[in-house]
């Protein structure tokens, strides 16, 4: 019998895979669940390239747990009062085995495409800390991505640790992090719907009351006071947030802008409101949501010249940033739809029709569009 044959027995008497010869690292996936039970199956089949899989569950009333257990995945159970992500994640990456080399964090409406485990240890290293890859956060009816950003949840077992009650993110606890990026490691988010987020308010004021100047939760605070149509406390906490010498970055200073924008017109205030999307333009005019914003903005005004400056102006940007603040409006169809009616009631017909035609290549079944082009087309003859 020759060798290779009787590698093949050995490997198939041992039930290990054929891809299990050319792992370098021990990779482990970790997670927090509760009431997930629909979302099993899928997630385990899209983790399981790793080598282990761990699961704190906190407090399902479901079968989320036995699933998990069936198909192999190591589950603890644990209910935190009060309740923290922070905490409950920290919790979950001390199932894992420490002599792990590689982490992956994920939750279970999220999906890792096939793959993934290869691609990882070919970028990886000993030297490397910590990968962001591809996030589909969003996602059509066709599985094509609306929405997709980077984002950074693998990483080396140890010197990471979760922190901040919500939108909790991962610290390093030496001066240098290696980040590389991997962007054939693609993740794809399948939310559900039904699930509340109604404690993210309460732990982002407690995330901000714990640390004051941390940028990024006060950013949160006040795009959640938004949300919640509490348009004062929105523009006084995201005035605080402009104010604080930690918050850099351009791109989230103009989305705190434009909130704002968007508060002083639920509350009628339009020049208090163009002032500060002509804020956010000069803070970033690299980016398209507050030209796209400011043509929205002017729309509802009538105001169909101004629409026309600013969708054209967004037009001429088309480096699409991997950043978690994308607004999908900015790259749909929305801004030919806008200039559509705004070249039609400025009188320009074929500008009109070609703007239409636009907006209908990506999304052909529309029925508003469609009608639109009816009476374009019935003006120009």
């Amino acid at each position: 019998m020759s060798n290779v044959i009787i590698k093949s027995l050995l490997y198939e008497y041992f039930n290990i895979k054929e891809s299990d010869k050319m792992h370098k690292y021990k990779v482990c996936v970790y997670a927090i669940s509760k009431n997930e039970s629909k979302f099993v199956d899928r997630w385990v089949d899209s983790m399981q390239e790793a080598d282990k899989i761990f699961v704190l569950d906190t407090g399902s009333t479901d079968d989320t747990v036995d699933k998990l257990q069936t198909r192999g995945v190591v589950v603890e159970t644990k209910v935190f009062n009060p309740w923290r992500f922070d905490n409950a994640r920290n919790t979950s990456l001390d199932m894992v085995d420490i002599n792990t080399d590689i982490c992956v964090c994920t939750d279970l409406d999220e999906v890792l495409e096939k793959g993934w485990r290869q691609k990882l240890e070919d970028a990886w290293n000993d030297k490397v800390t910590r990968a962001r890859y591809n996030y589909n956060w969003k996602l059509d009816e066709k599985g094509n991505p609306i929405v997709n950003f980077y984002t950074d949840k693998i990483h080396k077992r140890c010197g990471y640790k979760w922190t901040h009650p919500v939108h909790e993110v991962l610290k390093y606890n030496k001066d240098y992090e290696n980040i590389i990026t991997i962007d054939g490691i693609v993740l794809n988010h399948y939310p559900d719907v039904s699930k509340s987020r109604g404690s993210y308010l309460s732990l982002l004021e407690l995330s901000v009351e714990e640390d004051p100047e941390d940028d990024r939760n006060m950013h949160y605070l006040g795009r959640e006071y938004m949300y919640y149509q509490r348009w004062n406390e929105c523009i006084d906490t995201l005035i605080r947030h402009l104010s604080l010498k930690s918050a850099t970055w351009r791109d989230e200073r103009c989305a705190s802008m434009r909130f704002i924008s968007r508060s002083y017109q639920a509350l009628n205030r339009y020049e208090e409101a163009r002032m500060w999307l002509d804020k956010a333009i000069n803070e970033a005019p690299y980016l398209r949501d507050p030209y796209i914003e400011r043509a929205i903005l002017e729309y509802k005004q009538n105001n169909y010249k101004d629409v026309i400056k600013y969708a054209e102006e967004a037009l001429k940007i088309t480096n699409h940033d991997k950043t978690y603040i994308n607004e999908v409006f900015s790259w749909d169809n929305t801004v030919y739809d806008l200039l559509s009616v705004a070249y039609f009631n400025e009188g320009k017909m074929d500008k009109a029709l070609e703007n239409v035609n636009s907006a209908l290549k990506m999304d052909k079944d529309n029925k508003r569009l469609k009608n639109n082009k009816r009476i374009i087309e019935n003006v120009i003859k």
